[in-house]
């Protein structure tokens, strides 16, 4: 692998816009961050704030040039799409009902997109999207950034190995405590609290849909069906604030599922566990160096990045020597990286090595909120199993 495999390509680094993402925003400043970790990327523009003031102000302290400071997305997007050094990509981090509009304008200009999850607020929206990028053949990139852990490739790379055999149970969780204070106030007009713009379920296109595409990413398999129940427990909330359920996957594995924000001390607790015919598998987000493998009939081994074991897929998104740990800074950029490396190629007329290409795209973005569709169906019919 080369030391920038976009500079070999192209002769130079990708031109980013980025969407969204402003002052005090925690998830703008980690996109901004994990582009430039690998050196692939050159943020050129951008649009910071709905408010155009706000955004000037964000790209001058960002560094933007003044001929790259547009009004809104539409301005930026045509600017960019008429000059002859225009941007690549577009990476859209703004709240889940602006997704699909956004990707739609920056498909239709012939610009790679990045975007933050879900990919849309509807079923129908994240049909159509997927359609686009299909007819374009454009790079879709979507930001599950936990599948760029090293151990959650490494988990990937033993499952298509066959190192456990067929896969017969899959348990996973995603528990938060961030919305367990009933007393705790929220900014007037938080976008998450308001289902037009946040989607149906805040727990389910919050952090539900990580927990999905975790599991589909590490088992290689499709739930069929769920049957689910969500809502709030935090009483007087009027947003969802939890979720279960029970899945039955294509392969005739069963499994649960259970995701919450009201879990009072819990941090960031995104695990799971996957168990076929010759061992299981373990991983949680808080430890993240840490793979646990336990095969049937011999003592239980520690898998570590860069350690004994390693396989090439995880061998590629580990920066580090083995023993120093790496998190969630780094597995956002992996999937940036990654994307990169898919843009870079199609832009240069070359394939892409094919380890690049495990990013999460627009058809596992289509899969995430069909499975959302699903669970709320389920949810409201008493928990019936209902296809996803």
């Amino acid at each position: 692998m080369s030391l920038n495999p976009v500079i070999d390509m192209l002769g130079r680094r990708l031109r980013l816009a980025v969407i969204g993402g402003g002052t005090g925003s925690f998830i703008g400043a980690m996109h901004r961050q994990s582009a430039r970790r690998d050196d692939r990327y050159q943020i050129v523009t951008g649009i910071f704030s709905s408010d155009p003031a706000k955004s000037k102000k964000d790209a001058l302290e960002l560094g933007i040039e003044s001929d790259r400071i547009y009004p809104d997305v539409k301005a930026l997007l045509d600017g960019e799409a008429s000059r002859k050094d225009g941007i690549d990509a577009v990476a859209i981090m703004t709240p889940n009902d602006s997704h699909f509009d956004y990707s739609m304008w920056a498909l239709e200009r012939g610009i790679d997109v990045i975007c933050d999850k879900p990919m849309t607020n509807t079923l129908e929206e994240a049909e159509a999207l997927h359609k686009k990028v299909q007819e374009t053949g454009l790079v879709f990139c979507l930001t599950h950034n936990y599948t760029g852990y090293p151990m959650v490739r490494q988990a990937k790379a033993m499952v298509e190995a066959g190192e456990l055999g067929t896969i017969r149970l899959v348990q996973v969780e995603y528990v938060q405590g961030g919305k367990a204070d009933e007393n705790k106030v929220f900014p007037a007009g938080y976008w998450k609290f308001d289902p037009a713009r946040g989607g149906p379920s805040l727990v389910m296109g919050d952090i539900g849909s990580h927990a999905h595409n975790l599991t589909r990413f590490i088992t290689g398999l499709e739930i069929d069906e769920v049957s689910a129940e969500i809502g709030a427990i935090v009483p007087n909330r009027l947003v969802h604030d939890f979720g279960g359920a029970m899945l039955r996957f294509n392969n005739g594995a069963r499994g649960s599922f259970w995701v919450t924000q009201a879990a009072a001390g819990v941090e960031n607790c995104l695990r799971i566990r996957v168990s076929g015919t010759k061992g299981s598998l373990e991983w949680m987000q808080e430890v993240p160096q840490a793979l646990t493998f336990k095969p049937l009939g011999a003592p239980s081994q520690n898998r570590t990045p860069n350690g004994p074991g390693t396989l090439p897929l995880s061998a590629r998104c580990t920066r580090l020597v083995a023993g120093h740990p790496e998190g969630f800074p780094d597995g956002f950029a992996n999937i940036y990286s990654d994307a990169a490396e898919a843009i870079a190629a199609r832009r240069a007329g070359k394939k892409a090595d094919p380890l690049a290409l495990y990013f999460p795209n627009s058809f596992d973005g289509l899969m995430g909120v069909r499975f959302v569709d699903s669970v709320v169906k389920s949810s409201n019919e008493n928990g019936q199993w209902t296809k996803c």
